[in-house]
C-alpha cells in the first residue's frame, strides 16, 4: 500500500500535485485517494468507445472533444478521473495550458467498473455527476455484463440499463449502433479481436 506524505490538500493543490511516483490520484474532500491501475480488460473497453465516439463526433462534425483519465471538480475539495470523457472544444481551449481538470461539467462521462470501484462508480460518482449536472453518465459494467445510461432529468439521474445484443441509446450520441456485446467482447482478448 503506498501512501502520501500529504495528509490534506486543497483543490488547487491538487491541480498542481506530484509526488513523483507516477500514480494517479482522486481528490476526495481534500484527501488523496490512490487510483489501482486499470485491467487490461478495462484498457480495451475505455479505448474501443474512445474510438467509437471519435469516430461520431468526426461524423457529426460536432465540436466535441473525447479524453480518457482526464479530471472533473465536483466539490470544493474534490475532484475524480474520468475513464472517459466528452467535452465541448471551448471546454478543453479553456485548460489549455492547464491540467485536465474541467470544473464545468462534461456532456458525457464513461466509468468502467472494476471490483474495487463498485461502490465509487455506482454510488458515489452517481450522485457527484448528478449534482454538477452531468447530462449523461455511463457505468460500464464487465462484472455483470451491462452498461447503464443516466440521463439527467430535473436534477436526477434517470437510468436505462442495457444488456447482450441491446443497442445503446445515447442523448448524446443519438446515432451510435453500438450494441452492449460489441463493448465487452472488446475488452476480451480470447474472442476474436477487431483489429
Amino acid at each position: 500500500m503506498v501512501t502520501t506524505p500529504v495528509t490534506s490538500i486543497t483543490f488547487e493543490e491538487y491541480l498542481i500535485y506530484d509526488d513523483g511516483n507516477g500514480f494517479h490520484y482522486e481528490l476526495v474532500d481534500g484527501k488523496l485517494e490512490l487510483m489501482n491501475p486499470p485491467t487490461i480488460e478495462h484498457f480495451l473497453i475505455v479505448d474501443f468507445l474512445d474510438t467509437a465516439f471519435k469516430a461520431e463526433i468526426k461524423r457529426c462534425s460536432s465540436p466535441w472533444l473525447c479524453f480518457r483519465e482526464s479530471g472533473v471538480r465536483t466539490g470544493r475539495n474534490k475532484s475524480r478521473l474520468t475513464d472517459l470523457s466528452v467535452v465541448t472544444v471551448e471546454q478543453a481551449r479553456e485548460l489549455l495550458n492547464a491540467s485536465a481538470v474541467f470544473e464545468s461539467p462534461p456532456l458525457l462521462i464513461v466509468e468502467v467498473v472494476s471490483p474495487e470501484s463498485v461502490k465509487r462508480d455506482y454510488r458515489h460518482k452517481r450522485s457527484e455527476y448528478a449534482a454538477l449536472e452531468v447530462p449523461e453518465y455511463w457505468i460500464v459494467d464487465p462484472i455483470e455484463r451491462k452498461i447503464s445510461v443516466l440521463l439527467l432529468e430535473d436534477g436526477f439521474y434517470e437510468e436505462t440499463v442495457f444488456t447482450a445484443i441491446q443497442p445503446i441509446v445515447s442523448r448524446t450520441f443519438p446515432e451510435l449502433a453500438v450494441a452492449v456485446d460489441q463493448i465487452f467482447t472488446a475488452g476480451n482478448l480470447n474472442q476474436g479481436r477487431r483489429d
